[in-house]
């Protein structure tokens, strides 16, 4: 650990603010104190401090935290400054460690990745950070800190255990094999390995963690001038779309991505769905975008239907638009009559999507998969699939070890330098 750089950024936002946190990582962190503070303070204790380069010129007036490893953060001897948070006060702060021997500026997410080096963290809670980072809805940020918090960590360990009880079980089969008397598996052995399967095929059946960053997928269909465009605009509260009594406006896929109540959602307006005939460029264009709304149409959570009754694609919600319009036609089997021009409606037609999201979504709170989690999990589970139709020991054994590397995998015990850096590379300078 000794060998490696000592590292040093701005962990807080970026300046002006009333405070910048600028932290430091490695060997070196505690002669960044006595250098800069003439110190090192009472560790895990703020201390006022006057901070200074190596010339003697006054930096700032900041309070200064030691906190020596291990036990930290990053693993590691950790160092905090904690000054004024003006941009000219940030940069002499980091010039004057960048001019310290030994100290280097750190790169993107370098700090979590000494965390994780150091078994502070594992790779799926360092991929909840990761999230939680981004997350920009509340949905998103109670998935993102039960990873962090070690959720999935801990049901992985768990499983990781019962296959160690079960490879057991098979070795001690194995063994007895070389004697006279050979011995079977016992019959509750298929049971267990069954029920673990059984657990891990409902979080595989759990809905991804992506679909948070996707959010619920809300596609607005229709003939021309059925009041798409404007129901869009009603529902993102902006005026995204050109609205025009003109058939045809809308000749392209307009989509916006939204939080209500906590719930992502992206809604998603589209062209008129309309025979049209190929000939005029104009015509051409508005094929295109026909078909792209076709394709929209696939894709979708739910698809609005505000046609006529009954012409929708299977699933569609029937929604009787434009109740505000003399020539209004109601729908007997319409899941809600709305008017964006109003707002009759539209509290309803927001509550019902957001019901629905809610239950295709991960659930506020629980840990959900991401796509690199769902494939190591998916290995585990085709492992023990494959062990509990199986006589032979050997070959038990043999898929027991897979199940093992697959959950090793998934919490970071056996990765790739390749995949690290694409991780932690998506992490902000200063974490």
């Amino acid at each position: 650990m000794n060998s490696r750089p000592t590292i040093f950024a701005l962990s807080s936002g970026a300046p002006p603010a009333g405070v910048g946190v600028i932290r430091v990582s490695g060997p070196q962190a505690g002669a960044a104190l006595q250098a800069l503070a003439g110190r090192v303070p009472a560790q895990r204790r703020a201390s006022l401090a006057k901070l200074r380069d190596s010339a003697g010129a006054s930096l700032d007036e900041a309070l200064v935290l030691w906190f020596p490893g291990s036990n930290t953060a990053t693993g590691e001897d950790l160092a905090e400054f904690h000054c004024h948070g003006g941009r000219a006060v940030i940069a002499a702060v980091e010039a004057a460690l960048a001019a310290l021997p030994g100290l280097r500026r750190a790169e993107p997410g370098e700090f979590t990745r000494r965390a994780f080096a150091n078994g502070r963290i594992d790779l799926a809670e360092a991929e909840g950070l990761g999230d939680l980072l981004t997350a920009e809805t509340e949905l998103q940020r109670a998935a993102a800190l039960a990873n962090l918090g070690g959720a999935l960590s801990r049901q992985v360990e768990s499983w990781r255990e019962r296959v160690l009880v079960l490879s057991a079980e098979v070795e001690g089969v194995l063994d007895f094999s070389d004697e006279e008397d050979s011995a079977d598996l016992p019959e509750c052995f298929t049971w267990n390995i069954d029920a673990l399967a059984s657990e891990i095929g409902e979080w595989l059946a759990r809905p991804r963690s992506e679909r948070l960053g996707e959010g619920f997928r809300v596609v607005l269909a229709g003939p021309p001038n059925a009041g798409k465009s404007t129901l869009f605009n009603a529902l993102v509260e902006s005026e995204a779309a050109i609205t025009s009594p003109i058939a045809g406006t809308t000749r392209d896929v307009i989509e916006r991505s939204v939080a209500i109540a906590g719930v992502p959602l992206t809604f998603v307006d589209t062209a008129g769905l309309r025979e049209v005939a190929m000939g005029a460029e104009a015509d051409q264009i508005e094929a295109i975008g026909i078909d792209r709304a076709m394709a929209e149409l696939l894709r979708a959570d739910v698809v609005l239907w505000l046609g006529a009754e009954g012409e929708g694609p299977e699933g569609a919600w029937e929604i009787a638009a434009q109740a505000d319009r003399a020539d209004f036609v109601a729908k007997t089997t319409a899941r809600l009559t709305v008017s964006a021009a109003t707002g009759e409606g539209l509290l309803g037609l927001k509550t019902a999507l957001v019901a629905s999201a809610r239950d295709a979504l991960p659930k506020p709170g629980e840990a959900a998969l991401n796509a690199r989690q769902h494939a190591r999990l998916s290995e585990a589970g085709e492992a023990l699939a494959a062990a509990k139709t199986l006589t032979d020991p050997l070959l038990v054994a043999e898929e027991l070890r897979r199940a093992r590397v697959a959950f090793d995998r998934l919490i970071g015990r056996a990765t790739t330098e390749d995949m690290l850096d694409t991780l932690f590379g998506r992490f902000c300078i200063g974490k």
